[in-house]
This record gives structure tokens, C-alpha cells and sequence, in this order.
């Protein structure tokens, strides 16, 4: 961090600092109540701000650190609108969870409050067919797809290359994806997808196999700042299902070729349906020169890059985003002093464990990450005596946890990388391992 960055960083923290306490006594209202939205609440409890979680399940996580916590059927808006009035909230605001971003933008325009999203710019991320569409009319390419409804037409089958992808077009961590090598799987998959489909509308893809990536954004008052490119790894251990992501390294290793052939074109698309503050992440594939998107989600990610972000950067996206949904304003961040998608010279990474079918009995190597300085967080989904059910494998349900790691060489990332994965043991009650195994390490990096 240049002194300017760092000047620009000192006075901010303590202008935050007398910000928050004005903010002391008001209430939020936060959407979704799943484990990584807890942070989210917490940042907010301790800045003094009443939360009120709502959800539609009562046994959500989030809502145990909430100051109120409430519960909704299906996603019922007139209901959530309702308890925003009763309780009369001074901001409302997405956790993370793609299915809820059209309910924020409503509740938010039928109570007038501020809201970074517009109903334009929820038609277009909220639906994989509509995104698709959209993004190709400014050259950001989606995977190649095959036509098919759910008429299952002979002719459109017989055009079908497999292997293929069946999605839920409103769906995302995996549910409802299945990969299908034959006609009769890709029958399955049309199934699976309608059962998780709210619009019962399913697409069918290309199965990519080739480099993943993670490009995420942070947007302040129209200003668009890639604030890191990754590349992100994924089993091939669970056929037939979707690849779920294994980790991922900072920066990544077709950052340069990105910045010259795709991010112009996601930039003009950002400006023309009019993002101009929030964080958006786009995830894509890299094929012999040629990237293709297959996701998004204008909201805080499961993922939780912006860890990584307030390690290296000093700026913290949660912060910025509930200082909006009080104030209309993100803040005094000055992103383009403040953000680096290089990482101002650093490395880092997110590992995630895997878990397979089974109850978890025992939990080795996660005892003294806070001894680690150069673990910066660690996300715990599940604990000694939870149980992975056989639905869960094959989306991020099954993740034990993610651990976020910044390193000052692209060898001591590596060096960590393979420690944690050589320590970390999760075993059943008959001493079976339940983990699935890690990412190449020395491939990822371009290790010899």
C-alpha cells in the first residue's frame, strides 16, 4: 500500500470509527439467515444497529445473532413488507443469497429506502437464460448451448453434444445442476432442474472442462473497480453431479489476457443497465484463449472474497454496504487508491473441505488457525455430530469449511496450501474418512 492509500486508510478508519455510532440505535432489516450471512450481522450488531433477520426457514443460523428474527413463507414480499413497516427499519439489505435480490429491490422501493439494485438490473442477473442473452450483446460470452425445452422435441435432442449441463435457470451453488453423458441422464437432469426451477425453466450447456475463474467487482457512486481475478478449482470426484468449487488462488493466472479481451466488454455492460454501486461476481470459464461466463450474483458471495479484500485492501465491502442501506452512500472509500486486483505484490487463497455422505465423529487440524497469521479467516459450516445428507452432495451444502489464507510468495502459498490439506482430517464413527480430496496445488500455481 503506497503512503497516499495508506494515509487515505488511516483517516478513514477513524472517521468510520465516529460514523458507526451514529448509526447506534437503528434498525436493518437483513434478508436471509444462512451461516455466511452472519458476519454480515454481526458487523452490524457490534456498530450498534438493531438487525432483524427474516427467512423462510425458522432454524436459519443468522437469525440466533439477530435482535429480532422472523420468519416468511416462500418468498412472500407483502410479508416482509410488512414486517419492515411494523418494525419501521431505517435499511433493508441482501445477505447472501441470490433468490432474495428481487425481494430487496421491492421492499426497498415500496418503503423508499435506499437500494443499489434496480428492477432492470434484477431481470437481468436473477435468470441464467436472461443474464446469457444479455451478456452477448456486449461480447461477454456465455457457454455454448444446446436448444431444448421441456417437450423433450426428438429433433432437439438429436442436436444435443454431450456431455452437457442442466441447469435451473433461478437456481445457484449447484442445486438442481447435473451433468448428463446420455439421453437418459440428460431426461434425469431435466427433471431435477424443473423440481428446482420457481419458473420451471431449465437451460442445457456445453460441460465445461476446462480453467474456472472468479472476476469480482465493487462499485462506489458509478465508479467500477475489479477488486480480484481468481482461479477457482472444483472435484472431479462426484459424477454426474456439479463440480463443487475445492478453492481457489489470487491472482489469477489469465488476469492480463482478461483485463484486454473481456473486462471492456463487462464494463460497458455494467454502465448500460446502469450498476453503480454494490459488488457483483462473475464466474466464467478460460478456453483456448476465450472466456465464457456461466454465473453471477449482485450481492455478497458465499465465496466471501471480500475476506481476502479487507486483509489486503483495509476496506471492508460488508461495511460499505450497510452504510448504504442507511444512508444511500457507501462511505469514503476511495477505490482507486484503495483497490488493487494485484494484490499489492501478495498471494492468496481459499480452501475449501469437501465432505462426503456420513456424521462427522471427529474434526482434526482446525484447533489453531488463530495461531496462523497468514490465515486470515475460517468459515465453519459443520461441526463434530452434524450429519452431511445424501442431498447435499454435489452443491456447497457439503462444505465443512473455508479457510482464507494470504502469503507473501507464490511458494508460501503453496507450502500453506499443502500443510492445511495434509492436517486436516474429518473422520465417522468408524474412523472413515470423510473428506474429499484437494486441488493440485503445484498445477494451480504452475509449480514444476
Amino acid at each position: 500500500m503506497n503512503n497516499e492509500a495508506k494515509e487515505s486508510k488511516d483517516s478513514r478508519e477513524v472517521k468510520v470509527a465516529k460514523e458507526t455510532r451514529e448509526f447506534e440505535g437503528k434498525k436493518l432489516l437483513i434478508l436471509g439467515g444462512n451461516p455466511e450471512t452472519i458476519p454480515l450481522v454481526e458487523i452490524a450488531n457490534n456498530w450498534g444497529i438493531k438487525t432483524i433477520v427474516v427467512s423462510a426457514r425458522h432454524t436459519d443460523p443468522a437469525k440466533a445473532y439477530a435482535w429480532k428474527a422472523y420468519d416468511f413463507e416462500g418468498l412472500d414480499t407483502g410479508a416482509v413488507i410488512k414486517i419492515a413497516t411494523e418494525e419501521k427499519v431505517d435499511g433493508v439489505l441482501v445477505g447472501v443469497a441470490d433468490i432474495l435480490v428481487p425481494m430487496y429491490c421491492k421492499v426497498c422501493e415500496a418503503l423508499d429506502l435506499p437500494c443499489y439494485a434496480t428492477q432492470e438490473i434484477v431481470d437481468v442477473f436473477s435468470f441464467k437464460d436472461v443474464f446469457k442473452s444479455t451478456c452477448e450483446r456486449y461480447g461477454v460470452h456465455g457457454i455454448p448451448e444446446f436448444y431444448l425445452d421441456s417437450s423433450m422435441n426428438p429433433e432437439d435432442l438429436a442436436k444435443i453434444q454431450f456431455p452437457v449441463m442442466v441447469k435451473p435457470v433461478d437456481n445457484g451453488g449447484g442445486v438442481g445442476m447435473t451433468v448428463a453423458y446420455n439421453e437418459e441422464e440428460l431426461r434425469k437432469g431435466v427433471t431435477v432442474a424443473l423440481e428446482n426451477s420457481r419458473t420451471k425453466r431449465f437451460i442445457v450447456e456445453k460441460y465445461m472442462q476446462s480453467d474456472d475463474m472468479g472476476m469480482y467487482y465493487t462499485f462506489k457512486d458509478g465508479y467500477c473497480s475489479v477488486s480480484c481475478i481468481y482461479d477457482r478449482y472444483t472435484t472431479d470426484e462426484q459424477p454426474g453431479l456439479s463440480r463443487v468449487c475445492l478453492g481457489g488462488t489470487y491472482p489469477s493466472k489469465h488476469l492480463d489476457e482478461y483485463f484486454e479481451r473481456m473486462h471492456p466488454n463487462a464494463l460497458r455492460l455494467f454502465r448500460e443497465i446502469g450498476i453503480k454501486n454494490g459488488v457483483l461476481m462473475l464466474s466464467g470459464f478460460y478456453e483456448n484463449g476465450e472466456f465464457y461466463v456461466y454465473d453471477t450474483g449482485f450481492r455478497l458471495q458465499g465465496e466471501a472474497p471480500h475476506l481476502l479484500m479487507k486483509a489486503i485492501h483495509g476496506f471492508d465491502q460488508r461495511e460499505m454496504l450497510i452504510r448504504f442501506a442507511l444512508t444511500g452512500s457507501e462511505g469514503d472509500v476511495e477505490l482507486k487508491m484503495e483497490d488493487d486486483t494485484r494484490l499489492r505484490g501478495k498471494w492468496a487463497a481459499t480452501l475449501w473441505f469437501l465432505l462426503k455422505e456420513g456424521r462427522i465423529a471427529k474434526i482434526e487440524g482446525l484447533d489453531r488457525l488463530d495461531q496462523d497469521e497468514r490465515v486470515v479467516a475460517n468459515i465453519q459450516r459443520l461441526h463434530e455430530g452434524d450429519t452431511v445428507l445424501p442431498e447435499w452432495i454435489g452443491n456447497e451444502k457439503q462444505v465443512l469449511t473455508r479457510m482464507y489464507l494470504i502469503c507473501n510468495s507464490r511458494m508460501e502459498l503453496a507450502d500453506t496450501l499443502k500443510y492445511y490439506m495434509n492436517t486436516v482430517k474429518v473422520l465417522d464413527e468408524k474412523g472413515n474418512n470423510l473428506l474429499l480430496k484437494g486441488f493440485d496445488v503445484n498445477k494451480a500455481l504452475e509449480l514444476k
